[in-house]
């Protein structure tokens, strides 16, 4: 899906400025609040936002000022994946 935002361009440009790609802040701050409302999770978040790992997601979450929806799906998969690295 793309949408189209009216902003001045002056105001547009400064901010643009200060953000580099407008566009792409625009994503991470809808982005950052889904994730807060619970609208999407670490896994979409990383897709959407083409993160290389969970741990960039995660410092991305945190660089946003959002604290990780750490639910018991997350802890089994984390626990897997702990049980699946034990084993090599």
């Amino acid at each position: 899906m793309q949408i189209t935002v009216e902003i001045p361009d002056e105001i547009a440009q400064r901010l643009d400025q200060n953000y580099g790609s407008l566009s792409h802040r625009l994503l991470e701050v809808i982005i950052a609040d889904a994730y807060h409302c619970g609208k999407v999770n670490t896994a979409e978040v990383r897709q959407i936002l083409n993160l290389p790992s969970r741990l960039e997601t995660h410092a991305f979450l945190k660089r946003m000022g959002v604290y990780l929806n750490y639910d018991e799906a997350e802890l089994e998969q984390d626990l897997q994946t702990l049980q699946e690295f034990r084993a090599q």
